[in-house]
Formats: C-alpha cells, sequence, structure tokens
C-alpha cells in the first residue's frame, strides 16, 4: 500500500491535527512520514529602503522562518519517535506553497500526501485560495484531506 507520506504542516492547530493522523495511519501501514515546511519569501522591498537594509531586513526574515519550521518540525519528529515511525524533516523557503509540496512529494519519493483544509468555503476561497484544491489540481499522487 503507501510506504512513504507526505505531510505539509505550518505549526497551525490544524497541521499539528494532520501530523497526529498521518503518524497513526504510517504506524498501521508500516510506513515512513516526511514533514514539509514551507516558509514565505522575504517581502519585497520597499522604494525608500537602502541594498543593505533590505539584506539585513532579508537575513532575519530568513532566520526567522528557518526557526520555526525547526521548532515545527522538531515538534512532528518528537510526535514521531513516540509512535516510533521514522520521520524525516524538510523545508523550504518560498512563496509558490502548492508547487513546493507537489515537487517534495516527487523529490523525496513520497507516494501519498497528507494534508488538512480549513474547510472556510467557497466566498472565503474566492479570497483566500485553497492549498489543498491547488495541489489535488497538481499532483498525480493521491491526497488524503483531513478537515
Amino acid at each position: 500500500m503507501y510506504q512513504h507520506l507526505l505531510v505539509p504542516i505550518d505549526g497551525s492547530e490544524l497541521s499539528v491535527r494532520a501530523a497526529h493522523e498521518s503518524l497513526s495511519l504510517a504506524a498501521k501501514l508500516g510506513a515512513r512520514v516526511t514533514g514539509f515546511v514551507v516558509e514565505p519569501m522575504p517581502p519585497m522591498p520597499i522604494d525608500s529602503m537602502s541594498p543593505l537594509s533590505y539584506s539585513q531586513a532579508s537575513d532575519e526574515h530568513c532566520a526567522r522562518t528557518q526557526a520555526h519550521a525547526q521548532t515545527v518540525l522538531a515538534g512532528f519528529a518528537a510526535l514521531a519517535a513516540a509512535q516510533g515511525v521514522p520521520f524525516d524533516g524538510q523545508f523550504k523557503c518560498t512563496d509558490a506553497v502548492d508547487k513546493a509540496i507537489v515537487e517534495a512529494a516527487a523529490e523525496f519519493g513520497c507516494d501519498l500526501v497528507v494534508m488538512v483544509t480549513h474547510g472556510r468555503g467557497a466566498f472565503s476561497e474566492l479570497f483566500f485560495g485553497s492549498h489543498t484544491k491547488n495541489v489535488i489540481s497538481r499532483s498525480k499522487l493521491p491526497l488524503l484531506v483531513l478537515h
């Protein structure tokens, strides 16, 4: 059946649920899990910002996002260790979240993606979008969508 699950997480309450559910599934299947955090790129500089101050702000942003990703992945790794599930944590900094998830699944050899959805409805999706819907439309792998 499934041997390697990709689980995109962001540290939110919903993604913690995805972590728990995916580890439970992986334990039953004898599968391994790759936790994947996508962090946003630094914001674009404003006109009044000097190249040096933008560079410093960018470096600070990258340090903050990397620290956040490591914290989230460490929590996921601890849950996996407690359940005896092989775990690997990965991190990418990009604004193309959906594309990064699909590419990560291929790069790491995953055969199932486990994601959560906020279930906001059509009106909210118009304004906020849906990473889950976009991954479904881009991926050739099966997705397990938790609500």
